[in-house]
């Protein structure tokens, strides 16, 4: 039986095999660039090389980076040396370079590049580039909606520009269907009434940034009436689309000058507001001055107060001539209350309710009531004599 070996213990053995090897010691691959990118702490170059069936990861450490002559892009076909090792942790092996040397340019380069003569033919990147508007009222982004340079463009947007209308475009940013989706959404863009449009997406290998270097998107973008700003991956990335728009930068640096810009414009133009309103309320103030309107309202007060003093001396008096004469015509209605009699010690008779005034409202056997000041009794007629 085979003995038992740990992970580890299997990658040690196979690195110390591979190490061991004097063949795999300062050889020379030649493949295609690809995914190259240099880390913005370390320095260090990662790459990926490949060619029609296979590929191999490399490593470039930051003091062999310092030495290359030229800037390494996607798509070239180069001569790589340096030592095979395995990477123990993970158990891959990888190539960690010395050199780059490029050995001609491969297919997609090559074709890059003779899209990119053929459009300089045209003159699309030499017409005259559209300015820029000072304050744009409404912003226009054409990226992917589940990408990060939208979360970019919007945050920078609220920390920088909150004034700014932004409406969004979605197009698929990466893939064969890409370039389709994106002059479409700029199409859409172009006739939205934006003041300025911005095409975007993050950093991306070569083949990532590929629908950007199509000649269907650098049209698209050339062919737009409303500015365009290009923030299509970083620093080490130009594309087709960048030379065809008005203005182009790696996409972080890009939005920060280019909204530093349009704030600065938008306060400046704001202090001038501010300016203009305060000289007029200063030539406002000085008019107020020279008039003084405290004076006149304070003689229109004075004789406000000894209106309303009038007028409060008239309203109590017409309150008591109206009291005195209340007072009048109540006496005399109670004089003439049928019931103010009894309080002379006289008495009403009433028969079903209704007052007795002659011998011809009652009959003998009539049932009545007899009433007094305090009291009342019944009775019954038992005879009707004349007095």
């Amino acid at each position: 039986m085979s003995s038992i070996l740990s992970v580890s213990q299997l990658n040690k053995y196979i690195s110390l095999k591979l190490g061991g090897d004097v063949k795999l010691k300062g050889l020379t691959v030649r493949g295609e660039l690809s995914e190259f990118k240099i880390h913005y702490k370390s320095g260090h170059a990662y790459f990926v090389l490949k060619d029609s069936t296979s590929q191999i990861k490399g490593v470039m450490f930051s003091r062999s980076v310092q030495k290359l002559g030229f800037m390494p892009q996607s798509g070239m076909s180069l001569l790589c040396t340096g030592n095979l090792e395995v990477y123990e942790p993970q158990g891959s092996y990888q190539i960690i370079a010395t050199e780059l040397i490029p050995a001609g340019i491969g297919a997609k380069f090559m074709q890059l590049n003779a899209v990119k003569q053929k459009l300089t033919e045209m003159g699309v990147f030499a017409e005259e580039r559209k300015k820029l508007p000072e304050l744009p009222k409404k912003i226009a982004v054409v990226t992917s909606l589940n990408g990060a340079a939208l979360q970019d463009v919007l945050n920078i947007m609220r920390r920088r520009y909150p004034a700014g209308e932004i409406e969004i475009f979605p197009a698929q940013v990466q893939g064969e269907t890409a370039p389709a989706t994106i002059t479409a959404a700029l199409k859409k863009a172009d006739s939205s009434g934006a003041d300025v449009l911005i095409l975007t997406r993050g950093g991306g290998s070569f083949e990532d940034l590929m629908p950007f270097n199509t000649e269907e998107v650098a049209l698209a973008v050339a062919a737009c009436k409303t500015p365009i700003i290009s923030a299509v991956g970083h620093e080490t990335d130009t594309t087709l689309a960048d030379h065809a728009a008005e203005l182009c930068a790696p996409t972080t640096e890009l939005m920060l000058n280019a909204l530093d810009s349009m704030a600065m414009r938008l306060n400046s133009a704001f202090m001038q507001f501010l300016t203009n309103k305060n000289d007029i309320v200063d030539s406002l103030t000085e008019a107020v001055g020279r008039s003084d309107p405290r004076i006149e309202i304070s003689r229109k007060r004075e004789i406000s107060e000894s209106l309303g003093k009038d007028l409060q001396r008239s309203m109590l008096a017409l309150i008591s001539e109206k009291q005195n004469k209340l007072d009048n015509i109540c006496g005399r209605l109670k004089a003439l209350d049928p019931l103010s009699v009894l309080e002379r010690g006289y008495s009403i008779t009433l028969k079903n309710g209704q007052p007795v005034t002659g011998a011809d409202d009652i009959e003998i056997g009539d049932d009545i009531v007899i009433r007094f000041k305090n009291f009342s009794a019944e009775a019954k007629i038992t005879a009707i004599t004349d007095v």
